[in-house]
C-alpha cells in the first residue's frame, strides 16, 4: 500500500491526471458490466424479477460511488469517501435533474414520488443533523489541516434504517406493480417488452462464459479503477494544491454520476421522466443511506471513530444538497408536477455552488 501511494506521489502531474481518467473508465465500465452479468445470471438462475430491480438495478448506477467512497475510507481519505457520496447527490438533482427539466417537464403520480421524495430529504436532513451536533476535532491528511465533524453513531444508525425503509417500500411496490419493467444489460430501467429475456433453456455455455467472465473483469475492474481514482485524486490534490474536498465533490463526484446522466439522456431521448426522476432519487437514496453508513461502520472498524466531515462538507456541500432537494420534492409532491423553473432554479444555484466553492478554495 505504502509503494502504490509513493509512487503517485513522486508522479508527474499529467501522468496522475491521465490515471484518475483511466480510475474513472475503470469504475463506470467495469461497473456496467458487473451488473449486466449478475443481473443476466440471477435471471437466467430463476431469481424473481422484482427482487433483481429492488437489488441490482436500485444499486447499479450508485456502484462507481460506493467503490470509490469505501476505497477511500479504508485508505483513510475523508474528505473523499462523504465528498463523493455527497456531492453525486447534489450531482444528481441540481444538474441532471434540472438539466432533464428544463428540456422536459413532467407530471408525476404522488404516491409514487412522494415516499422516495420524502424519504430523500429525510436521508439528507438526518446526515445534516447527525454531523453538526458532534464534537469539532483537528485533523491532517495529504498535508492539509482542517476541522472536521464526525457522522453520530445515531446519525449512522438512521441512515441505515431509511434505507432498509426505501428497499422496504422499492421491493413492495415493484411486487405490486402491474407492469414490471425489465432490467435491460445495456440499458438499465429502459427495456422493451419485447426484449428477449434468458433462461435455463435458452442459454449456452459460451453465454455462460461470457457472462462470468464478464463478472469477474467487472468487478476487478471496479476495484482497480477505485484504487487508481482515489490515490492519483489525492495526488492531484496535493500537487495543484486543489483541496481534496473540491477534488471529491466535483471531479469525482460528476464522474461517478456518469451512469446516472447516461440513463437520464436516454430517458430523454424516450420521453421517459418518470424514469429517469426515479432513477435519480433511488440513486440519491442510496448514495446518502448506504454508502456512507457503510463508510462509518468501516471508519469504526479501523477504530477511527465514525467517519470524518469537513466542516465546509457540513456547512457547505451538505446545506446546497439538502437545499436542492427540497426545491426538487415539496413543490413536486404538492403539485405532482416537476416543472421547468425548478429545474432553472436548481441549475443556477448549482453553478453558484460551483463557482463560490471555487473561488473560495
Amino acid at each position: 500500500m505504502e509503494v502504490i501511494e509513493q509512487f503517485f506521489s513522486g508522479a508527474p502531474v499529467w501522468a496522475n491526471a491521465i490515471f484518475f481518467i483511466i480510475g474513472l473508465v475503470l469504475i463506470i465500465k467495469g461497473g456496467d458490466w458487473f451488473v449486466d452479468s449478475a443481473s443476466w445470471i440471477a435471471e437466467v438462475l430463476g431469481v424473481p424479477k422484482f427482487v433483481i430491480g429492488a437489488t441490482i438495478v436500485s444499486i447499479a448506477t450508485t456502484l462507481p460511488e460506493m467503490i470509490v467512497s469505501i476505497a477511500a475510507t479504508l485508505r483513510g481519505n475523508v474528505d473523499m469517501a462523504a465528498g463523493n457520496a455527497i456531492g453525486s447527490v447534489t450531482a444528481n438533482t441540481a444538474m441532471i435533474m434540472a438539466v432533464f427539466l428544463i428540456f422536459m417537464p413532467f407530471t408525476v403520480k404522488r404516491k409514487e414520488f412522494a415516499p422516495k421524495g420524502i424519504l430523500m430529504f429525510l436521508a439528507s436532513l438526518g446526515l445534516v443533523l447527525g454531523c453538526i451536533f458532534t464534537p469539532k476535532n483537528t485533523m491532517t491528511f495529504a498535508g492539509e489541516t482542517n476541522t472536521y465533524y464526525s457522522l453520530s453513531i445515531y446519525g449512522t444508525i438512521f441512515l441505515a434504517i431509511v434505507f432498509i425503509v426505501f428497499f422496504i417500500e422499492n421491493f413492495i411496490s415493484m411486487k405490486n406493480s402491474s407492469v414490471q419493467i425489465e432490467p435491460s444489460p445495456t440499458n438499465i430501467g429502459l427495456q422493451e417488452e419485447d426484449d428477449i429475456v434468458p433462461t435455463r433453456d435458452s442459454v449456452t455455455s459460451s453465454d455462460w462464459v461470457k457472462n462470468i467472465a464478464m463478472f469477474i473483469i467487472g468487478a476487478a475492474g471496479t476495484v482497480i479503477g477505485a484504487e487508481l481514482l482515489v490515490n492519483a485524486g489525492t495526488s492531484l490534490a496535493e500537487e495543484i494544491h486543489v483541496p481534496q474536498r473540491i477534488i471529491s465533490v466535483f471531479a469525482v463526484a460528476i464522474g461517478t454520476s456518469l451512469p446516472e446522466l447516461v440513463t437520464t439522456i436516454t430517458a430523454l431521448r424516450k420521453k421517459e421522466g418518470a424514469l429517469s426522476a426515479g432513477n435519480i432519487l433511488g440513486a440519491n437514496i442510496i448514495d446518502l443511506t448506504l454508502i456512507l453508513p457503510i463508510c462509518s461502520f468501516i471508519s469504526m472498524g479501523k477504530g477511527a471513530g465514525t467517519l470524518a466531515v469537513s466542516v465546509s462538507s457540513v456547512t457547505i456541500d451538505m446545506v446546497v444538497c439538502l437545499a436542492a432537494i427540497v426545491i426538487a420534492v415539496f413543490p413536486t409532491i404538492i403539485t405532482k408536477k416537476l416543472q421547468r423553473w425548478q429545474g432553472i432554479l436548481m441549475l443556477l444555484g448549482y453553478l453558484g455552488y460551483i463557482g463560490v466553492t471555487v473561488v473560495a478554495k
